[in-house]
């Protein structure tokens, strides 16, 4: 579900902009090209305070992301992340959702930007940091419940073509294209598959099912972005003991499991009980998806003592 809510300010460019005032041109690079990169990033609430949940890894993403795109960042890791707890006091925002933008701004309308003749390098990018309040993105309802899906008649793109290990800007107008589909067909979300026919992502979620205790997720070369939160769910299922293997999964695998969730940043875990008008298990979140949904918010939420270091608390 999308958001509309506002807050007060928005880093940009180094500074705090009021929100009305974060601006651009309307011959901006990367409003006619896509030339963005950019994170979701979620800051919760604590007993330690206001942490953001593995930071350092999703700015390092950030990074390789515009390195992928031969973007220059005018700022190290630590003034980004620094600036992302600046987004978050400034606010007075207790948790919420972060996202760090970065983009090629008004350099001209040549697909190629220009390079700075002295240096050789490309022009260094704008960048944004907008935080605002964000509940559960595909419903309060659908955390316990589960939610409706389809598997989309739109592929992921295909290797060698766009860089899906990239989290960039048009990459999402196929995001866009599956979740149209999917709502106007009556489900919440949808899956899609790369294209040797394999199950890939949701339109911004990675994609677990369940079968005989054993947790199956897509290789992270199945023309996904390798997630985050996928990769803490992956760790976290281990360390309660389930199996997980990284496997290509074929389309029917998904109508025999016996549980489905879907999971990202935004989505954080949210169960599928049906896919395709098939019914998942018994219609509802199964015991192993629940599991590890509750031991997951209580990591995000600082409950087990932040064992593996995964929360950045909020400097003041």
């Amino acid at each position: 579900m999308s958001t509309t809510a506002t807050t007060k300010y928005i880093w940009f460019d180094g500074k705090l902009v009021d929100w009305d005032k974060a601006q651009v041109h309307v011959m901006t690079h990367a409003l006619h090209y896509g030339t963005s990169v950019f994170e979701g990033i979620r800051a919760y609430d604590t007993p330690k305070g206001t942490c953001i949940f593995r930071l350092h890894e999703h700015i390092k993403r950030l990074f390789n992301s515009a390195w992928i795109y031969q973007m220059e960042i005018p700022y190290t890791r630590e003034q980004i992340e620094d600036a992302c707890c600046e987004i978050i006091t400034s606010n007075d925002l207790k948790g919420g959702y972060i996202r760090p933008l970065v983009f090629i701004g008004n350099v001209g309308l040549g697909v190629n930007p220009p390079v700075d003749p002295k240096t050789g390098k490309p022009a260094p990018c704008q960048v944004a940091i907008g935080a605002v309040p964000w509940g559960a993105y595909l419903g309060e309802d659908g955390l316990k419940n589960g939610i409706d899906i389809c598997v989309s008649s739109w592929s992921r793109l295909a290797p060698n073509t766009i860089p899906t290990g990239a989290k960039a800007a048009g990459n999402y107008l196929s995001s866009l294209l599956i979740c149209k589909e999917a709502r106007r067909n009556g489900y919440t979300e949808a899956v899609s598959l790369n294209p040797q026919g394999y199950i890939a992502e949701g339109s911004g979620e990675n994609v677990f099912l369940i079968r005989d205790g054993v947790i199956y997720t897509s290789t992270i070369t199945s023309s996904i972005l390798p997630g985050i939160t996928r990769d803490s769910i992956i760790h976290v299922a281990r360390d309660l003991g389930y199996e997980v293997r990284e496997e290509f999964i074929p389309r029917e695998a998904l109508y025999l499991a016996d549980e489905v969730f879907m999971c990202g940043t935004a989505a954080e875990i949210t169960p599928v009980r049906s896919i395709d008008r098939y019914q998942v298990g018994e219609g509802h979140r199964g015991p192993i998806t629940e599991r590890i949904q509750k031991e997951f918010f209580r990591i995000v939420h600082g409950e087990d003592g932040d064992k593996r270091n995964w929360l950045v608390p909020v400097k003041k």
